[in-house]
């Protein structure tokens, strides 16, 4: 999960050496942290949301195939 939403982020920003994913556990959940430069905080987000809310569908669409329960934050 952590490589998919790396591989995304990346894909969307100005500046990939600065996506940072980082993971941790609550509880039974996977928590993913996604830390990008601030100038490309837009571009992740997108108008409304949009972008990060299909960033979360494809993680959660991977997710139940594994039978996990997979958040992501974007910092």
């Amino acid at each position: 999960m952590k490589d998919l939403v790396e591989i995304i982020a990346k894909s969307l920003v100005e500046h990939p050496d600065e996506v940072v994913v980082t993971e941790k556990m609550s509880g039974k959940t996977l928590v993913l942290e996604l830390k990008v430069a601030p100038s490309d905080m837009g571009k992740v987000i997108g108008k409304q949301g949009r972008i990060a809310k299909a960033i979360r569908s494809v993680v959660k669409a991977a997710a139940s195939r594994e039978d996990k329960k997979v958040v992501v934050d974007i910092m």
